[in-house]
């Protein structure tokens, strides 16, 4: 693994101080992009809400070209990934062991690695906890990320690979690390970002590429859909075969032709 920290180029060994905000706090905010053939996709994308989650968060803005150089250095150095990931974080660094934040300024980690391409159909679960829709951190994609392991740690216990939260109203939100999408009678539906859902860079290009509707989603229509998928940054377009004990088909017909326009439209641009 080659990771890029605070402008050098370092080994897995790289080493953050044990006193900086994103670790005592979960004081940061990251992004992860994917890489397939050694390319990062959708960069400026991923950089646009990097910025918006830095500034929501209250941190300073980040430098994006430097976190740009952090990914050519990263990219350039381990060149032969044909599928990974590569993770930017920006926390608030160095700071007293409280919520204050200090004055040394923020780390900046690149980091990069091969994972395993997820297939192309999987299984949900809902959990018995709620996204607050109303948090000072909702919409914004930060390092603190306790709830999402331990959501995605009863899913997997269920024999899935996503959790899915409804709201505080009792609305469909998201899952832990993906957005969600149903078909109702061939409409294509969405949660709203008004849910408490991030604003994933794979369902704006769903959104831009194909369509949907963006509206609120009761949890209970979650098990009336006729098929469901999830869209995320490694699972680009991924049909769902299962939501707790309900059996779907899938990918359904209009999954494919939508897992399809993506795979299209990604292939010819690597950075939409």
């Amino acid at each position: 693994m080659r990771i890029w920290l605070n402008g050098t180029l370092q080994d897995d060994e790289a080493v953050v101080s044990p006193l900086d905000h994103g670790l005592t706090t979960g004081d940061g905010v990251f992004e992860t992009i994917k890489i397939v053939d050694g390319r990062p996709f959708a960069v400026t994308r991923h950089l646009q809400r990097l910025v918006r989650s830095a500034v929501g968060l209250g941190l300073p803005e980040p430098d994006v070209a430097q976190v740009e150089q952090g990914i050519a250095t990263v990219v350039k150095a381990d060149p032969d990934i044909a599928f990974g990931r590569l993770r930017i974080t920006y926390t608030g660094g160095v700071s007293p062991l409280s919520s204050d934040r200090g004055t040394s300024g923020p780390t900046i980690v690149v980091a990069s690695d091969p994972i395993k391409r997820p297939g192309p159909v999987s299984a949900i679960v809902t959990v018995p906890w709620v996204r607050n829709e109303r948090s000072a951190v909702a919409g914004l994609k930060t390092t603190s990320y306790a709830e999402n392991v331990r959501a995605l740690a009863y899913a997997k216990e269920r024999g899935a690979s996503e959790a899915i939260f409804a709201n505080t109203v009792g609305n469909l939100a998201e899952g832990t690390g993906a957005n969600i999408f149903c078909v109702y009678d061939g409409e294509l539906v969405t949660p709203t970002l008004e849910s408490g859902a991030l604003a994933g860079v794979t369902r704006a290009l769903v959104l831009e590429w194909y369509g949907a509707t963006e509206r609120d989603v009761p949890l209970a229509q979650l098990f009336d859909a006729d098929e469901i998928f999830l869209t995320s940054t490694t699972r680009d377009v991924q049909a769902i075969h299962r939501v707790d004990d309900r059996e779907l088909p899938a990918p359904g017909p209009i999954t494919a032709e939508v897992a399809q326009v993506f795979a299209e439209r990604s292939a010819k641009d690597p950075n939409p």
